[in-house]
């Protein structure tokens, strides 16, 4: 395990001169209930941004619920929670996955991180930090609903893209997400992302009027990234265990996510935390 872990941290460094070490930026994909396809989107979001010559490392956080490694078929042998009970190294728990994409499983334990003692602690943020300059982007597929874990990785991330349906109990829950982190941070950036719609009119309308509403009772301007249509290619390519990107490129889906990814891709940047910026809010706030 050693020498796997040794040649992929090499196999990655080597891609970047220290001079052209990459600003590294966390994005957290929430939800507000199960079902909207929220890790399939992070998973095709992931490799979106990968074919946009992007460095990415996707984090399974959905706790009890490893969605990205079925959707990979992969089991991983690793995980957060195994680095820290083994004393591993961040790189020992690093699965490589298609076109390069890099992920990490929390684990079942996962849940733990916010009650580990200071060593753990301590552990945890020196082996993560080692990632700041290594990947351009971070994504945290986190669970579905507004969790203790959850929040802490929507407060601390720089974007957040909130994934929902144009069903109503979905928008329900999504405006109650939003309500909920706007309370706490007003200042979150979040982004709504509109999954399985029957056509671009539905996304669309469902997307203007879940901003209308966010700005009529929240005073907020909640920025929008797209929508994705029903597709029939997704639910093939989930049972294939394969990105639905990869397995049908030219499908709706793909050419949507394609879409999502320019347009985020087009966004300001005007602030950064980084990574060790992230974990020490996540942390410690």
């Amino acid at each position: 395990m050693v020498d796997q872990a040794n040649q992929l941290r090499e196999r990655v460094m080597q891609k970047k001169s220290k001079k052209e070490r990459r600003q590294t930026r966390t994005i957290a994909v929430t939800s507000g209930k199960g079902g909207v396809g929220k890790s399939n989107f992070t998973l095709n979001f992931a490799l979106g941004l990968i074919r946009q010559n992007k460095k990415v490392l996707l984090f399974d956080g959905d706790l009890g619920f490893a969605n990205v490694d079925v959707l990979l078929g992969r089991s991983p042998k690793e995980t957060i929670a195994t680095m820290l009970e083994k004393d591993l190294s961040v790189w020992d728990i690093i699965e490589e996955g298609p076109e390069g994409l890099l992920f990490i499983s929390g684990g079942s334990g996962f849940n733990e991180l916010f009650r580990l003692d200071e060593q753990r602690m301590d552990k945890f943020f020196k082996e993560l930090s080692v990632l700041q300059g290594v990947v351009d982007y971070i994504l945290l597929d986190t669970g579905a609903g507004l969790s203790y874990e959850n929040l802490r990785f929507i407060l601390a991330a720089d974007d957040v893209v909130l994934v929902t349906t144009p069903e109503p109990t979905s928008i329900t829950d999504a405006y109650s997400i939003v309500k909920m982190v706007h309370a706490k941070d007003p200042n979150v950036h979040l982004k709504l992302v509109v999954n399985q719609c029957t056509n671009d009119k539905e996304g669309h309308d469902t997307i203007a009027n879940f901003q209308r509403v966010t700005e009529q009772f929240l005073e907020k301007k909640l920025g929008a990234l797209g929508c994705i249509p029903s597709d029939g290619n997704v639910p093939s390519a989930v049972k294939k265990q394969s990105p639905f990107l990869l397995a049908y490129p030219h499908c709706d889906a793909s050419q949507a996510i394609h879409r999502i990814t320019g347009e985020y891709l087009q966004l300001p940047v005007p602030y950064k935390l980084g990574l060790k910026g992230f974990l020490l809010k996540m942390l410690f706030k």
